[in-house]
C-alpha cells in the first residue's frame, strides 16, 4: 500500500481530530528492522535509508535525536559516550572497553568535584548535520520530529543511580546542579531546532517509572524535572510545535503532572503496568495516546495475534482521534519482523477513518 507522508495527520490527531487514517508511530525502530525492511543494510550514518524506511513503512515523520544521548540502549552512537571515551578516557588503556564509558556500568559525577570537572562545555556541542541534510530530502508533507528529552534519565545515570538518590536527601543541590547542566544543553540544542521549520516536534524521552510507579517521589519530580519539561513544552507551543513524551512504567500516580506540563502526545502507555482504555476514558481529551501493542508480543507473537491487538486497540482507542499506534516501547532488533510488518499493515488497512471495526 502506498502511502503519502503527512504530517497533518499527527497534528490532527494531537488535536483530538479524526484525520484521514490513523497514524503509525515509534520513536524508533532499530537499523536491523529497517534493513529488513528496505532489504538492504541501513546504518547509523545512512540518512537517506533511514528516511527512505519512515516514509515507506507509513510514517508521516522521521525521528532525529538533539541531545545528548539517543533513545533506547546506551550506544557509542551518542554524544555523551563520546564525550566520555573521547575526552574523559582520552588517556586511558580502557577507554574502548564498555564498562568504562557506559552509563549503565558507571556513573562520572559522585560529587562536586566530579561536577566541576565535568566537560560540560564539550558535552553541549551537539551535532545538527542531519537536521540539515534532510531538509532537502524530505518529501512534500513529512516533518521531523527532534527527539530530545533524557533530562531524568542523564542525570540519575551520569550520577549513578544510589548516589543520585542518596543525594537527593543528603546533597540537593549537587542534584538540582546536574538537572540543571543537562537541561540547559537540551534548551540550547532547541533554540537552533526552533528555527527548522521542517521539524514538526519535540519528543522527549525519560523513563520516569518501573512497572510499580515513579522511579522516585511524585514531589521530586514536580522540584526537579517537571519545571523544565513546562518550560520546554511552552517554548515548543510558542514555535508551533507539538510536544512529545515517552515514559515506560506505571505513570498513573504521575499523569495529571505530565499533563499540566504541557504534553500533547503520550507514549507508549505502557501495555505490561497500564490499561490504555481506562487512560483514554479517564484522560483522552486532554492527550493524545500512542503505542500500547507489547513488545513481547512482538517478541513472541504470531502475525495473526498482533493483527487482533491492532485491530482491538484501532476499535476502542481510536475513534474521536487522539491516537496513534504504535509499540509498547519502540521497534527493538528482536523483534520479529513479520510482527512488525503484521502491526503496521493491520493499522493500515483497518486504521480508515471513520472506524469499522
Amino acid at each position: 500500500m502506498d502511502i503519502k507522508p503527512d504530517f497533518e495527520n499527527i497534528r490532527k490527531t494531537a488535536r483530538h481530530e479524526e484525520p484521514d487514517r490513523v497514524p503509525l508511530c515509534e520513536v524508533l525502530v532499530e537499523y536491523p528492522i529497517q534493513s529488513q525492511f528496505l532489504g538492504r543494510d541501513v546504518t547509523a550514518d545512512d540518512l537517506p535509508s533511514q528516511l527512505e524506511f519512515w516514509m515507506k513503512a507509513g510514517y508521516d515523520f522521521i525521528p532525529i535525536t538533539v541531545g545528548m544521548m539517543t533513545p533506547g540502549k546506551v550506544t557509542d552512537e551518542s554524544v555523551i559516550s563520546k564525550v566520555i571515551k573521547e575526552v574523559m578516557l582520552k588517556d586511558s588503556p580502557d577507554a574502548d572497553k564498555v564498562e568504562a564509558w557506559n552509563l549503565e556500568y558507571t556513573s562520572f559525577v559522585n560529587n562536586r568535584a566530579d561536577f566541576e570537572r565535568f566537560p560540560w562545555e564539550i558535552a553541549g556541542k551537539l551535532d545538527f548535520s542531519k537536521f540539515h541534510e534532510v531538509k532537502d530530502m524530505l518529501p512534500e508533507g513529512m516533518k521531523v520530529i527532534a527527539v530530545s528529552g533524557k533530562i531524568f534519565t542523564l542525570t540519575w545515570m551520569l550520577m549513578g543511580f544510589n548516589n543520585f538518590a542518596t543525594s537527593l536527601i543528603m546533597d540537593e543541590q549537587l542534584v538540582a546542579d546536574v538537572f540543571q547542566k543537562v537541561a540547559e544543553i537540551q534548551f540550547k540544542g532547541l533554540e537552533e531546532i526552533f528555527a527548522m521549520n521542517h521539524v514538526g516536534a519535540v519528543w522527549i524521552v525519560d523513563d520516569l517509572a518501573f512497572g510499580t510507579g515513579p522511579m522516585i517521589s511524585p514531589q521530586a519530580f514536580r522540584d526537579y524535572l517537571f519545571p523544565w519539561y513546562r518550560e520546554m513544552a511552552e517554548r515548543c507551543h510558542g514555535n508551533n510545535l507539538l510536544f512529545f513524551m515517552h515514559s515506560d512504567g506505571d505513570l498513573t500516580r504521575l499523569m495529571d503532572d505530565i499533563i499540566d506540563t504541557g504534553v500533547d502526545v503520550l507514549q507508549p502507555i505502557d501495555p505490561t503496568c497500564m490499561d490504555i482504555v481506562k487512560v483514554k476514558e479517564q484522560y483522552g481529551d486532554r492527550l493524545c495516546l500512542v503505542g500500547n501493542v507489547p513488545n513481547e508480543l512482538l517478541r513472541s507473537g504470531t502475525p495473526a495475534e498482533v493483527t487482533e491487538r491492532v485491530k482491538y486497540l484501532i476499535r476502542t482507542v481510536a475513534p474521536g482521534g487522539g491516537y496513534c499506534v504504535g509499540s509498547g516501547n519502540s521497534v527493538p532488533e528482536w523483534a520479529q519482523f513479520e510482527n512488525y510488518m503484521a502491526m503496521r499493515e493491520a493499522t493500515l488497512q483497518y486504521g480508515s477513518y471513520p472506524i469499522q471495526l
